[in-house]
């Protein structure tokens, strides 16, 4: 959810990879769901082992709670965002969580330094 929602309101402005340290084999449906209920579409998406070489590459890194199964580089940027997994969930339980990590994005892009 949070790269879809900083690929739409970031545009070319920022390079967006998604990944994590134990992904699921699909898309969460319920995420999906709720992700279209604001216009930001999901489907075609599938999730990414989060891996090495990516985090190297990224001049910030936005972890959700992958604790020591995340790669750790000195000298880059991290940041932990501590929001529940939707995994599980139904969608009024999905909805606040959505909105919690688009308010993050919309935090973090005010304080990146873009073009």
């Amino acid at each position: 959810m949070a790269a879809a929602f900083l690929r739409r309101l970031a545009g070319d402005r920022v390079e967006v990879l998604s990944a994590g340290s134990a992904p699921a084999a699909a898309v969460n449906p319920v995420a999906t769901t709720a992700m279209a209920e604001v216009g930001v579409e999901l489907a075609g998406e599938r999730p990414k082992l989060l891996e090495d070489a990516a985090v190297q590459r990224a001049d910030l890194v936005i972890t959700m709670g992958c604790g020591d199964t995340c790669p750790i580089y000195p000298g880059k940027r991290y940041q932990d965002w501590e929001v529940p997994d939707p995994a599980g969930k139904g969608i009024d339980e999905v909805r606040p969580i959505r909105d919690e990590i688009e308010r993050r994005v919309r935090a973090l892009l005010a304080e990146l330094p873009l073009a």
